[in-house]
């Protein structure tokens, strides 16, 4: 009786309370950065892939190709260029550009490592007015942009606007982004993501408007030094089957005649010179390009009332001679 009291009276006693955990380590944060290293991943991202690439090459060369050949009177569509063609025309209108964009690149990460340590050392009222100046200088650029974009109709004499208006808009988006990226990095602002977002697009767009414009530019300076000495093209010699009127006083000019044959016919008479199928010849020609089925021709000397000759391969005889190297090695 006793032995049963006492196992009820342990099963009744209450439970011993398991130890209480000890407190929990807290979690050290990532250091809080400025967010440029994030941006600068996401545009390295947008342009690494290689299609993106090649079709960047194809765009510049275009446009490029297109001032070139817009220079001597040709559209550059006609002549029926293969995209391989545009994309190996492009490095020389890149060259310059993607140097200067690298040097600057390396540039900003340099003065933006320095800017963060530096903010770092701050109060919060300091960084907000270094941050401040940021956004509002960028502000400005984007203003001065926009209003030189509006009035550039009235500049179009002016060939600098072409590439000052998307110089501002990008150096003011690109401003504008990196104090809106470094307030929110630091908890300081309300603008949201997709206003870095859209201004980081502004920023490319505008590089990439001032990037073609240089490729322009390239172009057209190509075209004039060509023009000014034409003589590395192949030279051309031209029999056409009707008399073209070029134009051009430098363009030779003479009506071929056919040769009687010095021996008699079987009959005695005289024999009769045969028709001739191409009785015009023209020289003092350059051959500017090919394709499509058509020479494109220069004069030798290129001037303001020069024009480009275009033929078919159907209705003209032609004779190149290349000129050799004026610097080819002479015989020991």
């Amino acid at each position: 009786m006793m032995a049963r009291l006492g196992s009820r009276a342990r099963s009744t006693e209450a439970p011993t309370p398991e130890p209480a955990p000890g407190p929990v380590p807290p979690v050290a944060s990532p250091p809080t950065g400025l967010g440029f290293e994030k941006w600068m991943g996401f545009l390295s991202s947008f342009v690494a892939p290689l299609t993106l690439v090649t079709a960047l090459l194809f765009y510049f060369g275009y446009v490029s190709t297109r001032e070139f050949f817009r220079y001597f009177g040709i559209d550059v569509d006609i002549i029926g260029m293969s995209s391989q063609e545009f994309v190996m025309r492009s490095p020389g209108a890149l060259f310059i550009p993607v140097m200067v964009l690298l040097l600057l690149a390396a540039a900003l990460i340099v003065a933006h490592r320095r800017l963060r340590d530096h903010l770092s050392m701050q109060t919060p009222d300091r960084r907000r007015r270094t941050i401040g100046a940021f956004a509002w200088t960028g502000i400005g650029f984007l203003l001065a942009g926009l209003a030189l974009a509006f009035v550039m109709p009235l500049l179009a004499g002016w060939d600098y606007a072409m590439l000052l208006t998307p110089l501002l808009l990008a150096i003011g988006a690109g401003l504008s982004a990196y104090a809106a990226s470094t307030a929110r990095s630091l908890g300081s602002t309300g603008v949201g993501r997709s206003v870095v977002v859209l201004l980081v697009l502004v920023m490319v767009a505008g590089t990439f408007w001032s990037t073609a414009t240089v490729a322009q530019w390239w172009g057209r300076g190509q075209a004039r030094a060509l023009a000014s000495d034409l003589r590395a093209l192949p030279a051309v010699i031209l029999d056409t089957r009707e008399r073209i009127f070029p134009g051009n006083s430098a363009i030779g000019f003479q009506e071929l005649q056919p040769a009687a044959s010095d021996t008699p016919n079987d009959d005695g008479s005289t024999p009769v010179a045969p028709a001739m199928t191409h009785g015009y010849r023209y020289s003092g020609l350059r051959l500017l390009a090919q394709g499509g089925g058509r020479l494109y021709l220069v004069p030798d000397e290129w001037s303001p009332n020069a024009s480009t000759l275009v033929v078919s391969y159907d209705d003209v005889r032609v004779r190149f001679r290349f000129v050799p190297d004026a610097d080819a090695p002479t015989d020991p």
